[in-house]
């Protein structure tokens, strides 16, 4: 007998890195002086690793103070809604053989703006959730 999926089901760390992968679009939410900062961003993630460009200012600054940074992505289909969040650590990337990879991965600003700093993070935590929306059940 099939089983009917409840309104909320988590995904596997396969499936969270597959839309990861098959996306561009999140939001990397930061802390610097006891205050919590969240910026949507494009980025490329790689299967390990998630790649952004940025530009000298607020999130770099953040960053320098504390590494530790939430990423997010979700989407709609339709018939389901999903989620997936990443806790880990981030860091600019100094090396010029890091920076020349970097480089090389299909990452471009979507607006047109000079961003030339690489900040990469590294995932500790990776978490997903799919929802299937329905009507609301009766409440009484």
């Amino acid at each position: 007998m099939e089983s009917t999926p409840g309104p909320v089901s988590t995904l596997d760390l396969d499936e969270c890195w597959r839309l990861l992968t098959a996306n561009s679009l999140g939001r990397i939410a930061l802390s610097a002086a006891g205050e919590i900062d969240i910026f949507p961003v494009n980025y490329y993630a790689d299967g390990s690793t998630i790649l952004l460009r940025t530009a000298p200012g607020t999130k770099l600054v953040e960053l320098t103070l504390d590494d530790r940074v939430a990423f997010e992505i979700d989407g709609y289909t339709g018939d389901m809604a999903w989620s997936v969040v990443v806790k880990g650590t981030a860091h600019q990337l100094e090396s010029g053989d890091e920076i020349g990879e970097a480089e090389a991965a299909p990452l471009t600003p979507w607006i047109p703006t000079l961003k030339f700093r690489f900040v990469r993070i590294t995932p500790k935590e990776i978490t997903g959730r799919k929802f299937h929306p329905a009507p609301e059940p009766e409440r009484y």
